[in-house]
C-alpha cells in the first residue's frame, strides 16, 4: 500500500500543484499538499476540499476517480444529485441513495448492486416496499421484511430463505403463526412459536426440533406437562418437570385449597 504521506493522484501519479486548475486556491490557503487536495488518492483529502469548496462539487460530478465523485455527491444540490443515480460505481450510487428525496428511489429499486438496493429498501417508505419483497438477494428482502406493514407480510409467508421467514414470523399477524409454526425450518417455527397463542400449543408438543417443543414446554398448559416429562430430549424434560414441580409446591402451601384439579 503506498505511504500516506505521498501526494499521489488516484492514477498513482505524483501531484503537480503547478497544473492544478485549483492554483489560485493553493496560494491563499483554500487548499494543501497532504491536507485538503481533490487531486488526491486519498479519501479524507478529498473530504476536507469540498467541506471547504462545497461550490466546487459540481465541477467533479464526472470526474474519472469514483471517490471523487463520492464525496462531491455530498455536497450537491437535489437536482444535480439526481443525476447520479445512473452513475456506473455502486459506492456512488449508495450515497445519492443517502440523500435523495424518497420519491426520488423508485426508480432505483432494481439497482444491479445489492448494496445500493438494501440501502434503497431502507429509505423507502413501507407502502413502495412490495415489488422489493422479491429481489434476488436475500438480505434485500430481509430488510424489506423488517419494515413491511404486518398485513402485507403474508406474502412473504414462502420466502426462499429461512432467514427471511424468521423476521416475517416476528411480526406477521397473531392470526397467520400457526401457519408459520408449521414451516419446514425448525427456526422458523420457533420464532413463530414463541409467539403463538398459549392455547394453540398443544399441537406443538411434538414438535421434531427439540428447540420448539422445549419452548412449548415453557408456556403449555400444566395439563399436558406430564407427557412432555418424557420427552426424548434431556432439556425439553427438565423444563417439564420443573414446571410441574412448582406446580406442586404452590398446592402444597399452608392454606391453600385443592380440588385436585389443574389451576393454571
Amino acid at each position: 500500500m503506498s505511504d500516506p504521506l505521498e501526494s499521489i493522484d488516484w492514477r498513482g501519479a505524483p501531484i503537480d500543484c503547478s497544473n492544478c486548475a485549483h492554483a489560485a486556491l493553493l496560494a491563499s490557503g483554500g487548499c494543501k499538499p497532504l491536507a485538503s487536495c481533490v487531486q488526491d488518492r486519498y479519501a479524507k483529502r478529498i473530504e476536507r476540499f469540498f467541506r471547504n469548496h462545497p461550490e466546487l462539487a459540481q465541477v467533479y460530478m464526472t470526474h474519472p476517480y469514483f471517490e471523487v465523485r463520492a464525496i462531491a455527491s455530498k455536497y450537491l444540490d437535489v437536482f444535480h444529485l439526481a443525476r447520479l443515480r445512473n452513475d456506473p460505481d455502486e459506492t456512488v450510487r449508495s450515497m445519492v441513495v443517502l440523500r435523495l428525496p424518497q420519491r426520488q428511489l423508485l426508480g432505483m429499486r432494481n439497482d444491479p448492486d445489492r448494496e445500493v438496493r438494501i440501502r434503497v429498501a431502507a429509505r423507502l417508505p413501507p407502502h413502495e416496499l412490495e415489488p422489493m419483497m422479491h429481489d434476488d438477494d436475500y438480505y434485500v428482502r430481509t430488510v424489506v421484511a423488517k419494515r413491511l406493514p404486518p398485513g402485507m407480510l403474508a406474502l412473504m409467508l414462502h420466502d426462499p430463505d429461512n432467514s427471511v421467514r424468521v423476521v416475517v414470523a416476528e411480526r406477521i399477524a397473531e392470526d397467520m403463526l400457526p401457519a408459520m409454526a408449521g414451516d419446514p425450518d425448525g427456526t422458523v417455527r420457533l420464532a413463530a412459536i414463541k409467539r403463538i397463542a398459549m392455547q394453540q400449543l398443544p399441537a406443538f408438543r411434538h414438535d421434531r426440533d427439540w428447540r420448539v417443543r422445549y419452548e412449548v414446554a415453557q408456556r403449555i398448559s400444566t395439563v399436558h406437562l406430564s407427557e412432555m416429562a418424557h420427552d426424548e430430549d434431556a432439556m425439553v424434560q427438565e423444563m417439564a418437570l420443573m414446571r410441574l414441580m412448582e406446580v406442586a409446591m404452590s398446592e402444597d402451601k399452608p392454606g391453600r385449597r385443592s380440588n385436585g384439579k389443574d389451576q393454571s
